[in-house]
């Protein structure tokens, strides 16, 4: 169906200082007050989504290239549909987490979300009620993505699917972006129309 197509995370405290390896959601550090976890791979990976106040916390839902959350998704409201964009990782303008979280946050490149569907194990798993992914990184750290969900005028998928943008367009289409899509027995990178509202877990080098 989808194929085509707020509150700030509160510091290393409130989200992430879990120790439980086996639950995820310990940070092994934090930057401008979030935390971040080292997973062994070429970036580190947040704790928690924009606007989450713990590691299974949904978050904040953006259109893509967008920085602020609205009420309805749709190809209306779209800033940047039609729009000819290159990756907007780091852009303080279209970057959702450079926008909200400042410092050297930003969302993960394509590049960085395929890494992180190659490099590491992914397990379907609950955490604290949530269903999500389990992700294990070649160094053994662990991070938990919660099966977030979609939104365009209600949210729907919500604790079956997990839909997370990359920074990078759908070359070629100027409606479209790219993202990762999960589910139970299934995870990998997808293109979606931009107005689709999705969470979004952030990096730092």
């Amino acid at each position: 169906m989808f194929l085509l197509a707020g509150v700030l995370c509160a510091g290393f405290a409130a989200c992430g200082d879990d120790d439980d390896d086996d639950e995820a959601g310990g940070g092994t550090g934090s930057s401008n007050g979030h935390a971040y976890v080292d997973l062994g791979l070429s970036v580190k990976w947040a704790v928690c989504n924009i606007g989450a106040s713990s590691s299974e916390d949904y978050g904040n839902y953006y259109a893509w290239a967008e920085t602020s959350t609205k009420s309805t998704y749709t190809g209306d409201n779209c800033k940047t549909n039609d729009t000819e964009l290159g990756d907007i990782s780091g852009s303080a303008a279209y970057d959702a987490a450079r926008a909200n979280w400042g410092g050297s946050w930003r969302m993960p490149t394509y590049d960085e979300m395929e890494e992180l569907t190659d490099e590491c194990v992914w397990v379907w798993t609950k955490r604290n009620g949530v269903n999500g992914m389990l992700i294990t990184g070649p160094n053994g750290n662990k991070l938990f993505l919660p099966a977030s969900g979609i939104r365009d005028e209600s949210l729907s998928e919500a604790g079956k699917e997990g839909y997370y943008w990359t920074s990078a367009p759908w070359w070629g289409f100027k409606n479209g972006a790219n993202k990762l899509l999960f589910y139970s027995g299934y995870y990998g990178l997808h293109t979606n129309n931009r107005e689709y509202g999705m969470t979004i877990r952030p990096v730092i080098d």
